[in-house]
């Protein structure tokens, strides 16, 4: 009787290890700086420094400093535990530090929806870098070029390290430049296009931003409707950042009336 006493304790000793040895791996998948992965369309990887490619899965629990990449005709999205929502284009590769904190694109594009209870999310592409908060935006990235845009909110671009070389770019306004040269002053694009064109929309479930998005481009009808802003024949088509002339230029309302820059609509397409 006291041998099988003794099994008793023993088995329930090891029952017990096992468990203080189980719960500390559960609490680092579930890291504050970590992210789930809550949507794979086709090809995705993950990329750890020190171990093999893998496919991405949804619920997998993405680390810092692992790089996600994505394929042609593929997408991702991740999501922090703060609700922030990462969404990775095709052929994009992108990692994080500090949470959302610093976020990192080192080609492609994201869609980034930061909820206004956050603190906060910082994107860096080369040189270049966005502060959003509150905000829906999108940001992509080429060497020598990239392209930032916000559905909703405001955010700011700007280069680190060179004092005063930033913008504010409000909801409809999109930043086109080359990360090595100084910020450009926005010009305007057409969100209902964005929207009805970008994969980042079509192919993936609605972002809980869907009715912010809608309101501000709700508002951009009405100054259209009151000539506050004039459509112009300049689209930029799917991925990149090259503006292309279709059909004839608008004619302005009288030989002394010309948009200016800054109230000039461009529609633009999403590069996904």
């Amino acid at each position: 009787m006291r041998i099988n006493r003794q099994l008793e304790l023993l088995a329930l000793a090891t029952t017990t290890v096992c468990l203080l040895i189980r719960l500390p791996n559960e609490v680092t998948a579930a890291s504050v700086n970590g992210a789930r992965i809550t949507q794979v369309n086709n090809h995705v990887q993950l990329l750890r420094p020190t171990a093999p490619a893998r496919p991405a899965s949804v619920n997998d629990i993405v680390d810092e400093g692992i790089l996600i990449r994505t394929g042609s005709s593929s997408r991702a999205e991740l999501t922090f535990p703060d609700e922030t929502v990462v969404r990775l284009a095709a052929n994009t590769t992108f990692s994080f530090q500090n949470g959302i904190h610093d976020l990192s694109l080192t080609e492609g594009a994201v869609l980034v929806e930061a909820p206004k209870n956050t603190n906060g999310a910082t994107i860096h592409a080369a040189s270049v870098a966005a502060a959003i908060s509150g905000t829906t935006a999108m940001i992509e990235y080429h060497p020598g070029v990239y392209k930032f845009l916000v559905l909703e909110g405001t955010g700011r671009v700007y280069r680190p390290g060179h004092l005063g070389d930033s913008v504010l770019v409000a909801p409809g306004q999109l930043v086109i430049g080359n990360p090595n040269v100084a910020v450009s002053d926005p010009v305007d694009f057409d969100i209902a296009r964005f929207v009805k064109t970008s994969r980042f929309i079509t192919d993936l479930p609605p972002l809980r931003s869907e009715k912010m998005i809608l309101a501000q481009s709700q508002k951009q009808q009405r100054e259209k409707s009151k000539k506050f802003l004039v459509e112009t024949n300049m689209v930029i088509f799917g991925g990149g950042n090259r503006v292309s002339l279709v059909g004839k230029a608008p004619v302005p309302a009288s030989p002394t009336t010309h948009p200016s820059p800054s109230t000039a609509r461009t529609s633009a397409q999403g590069r996904e």
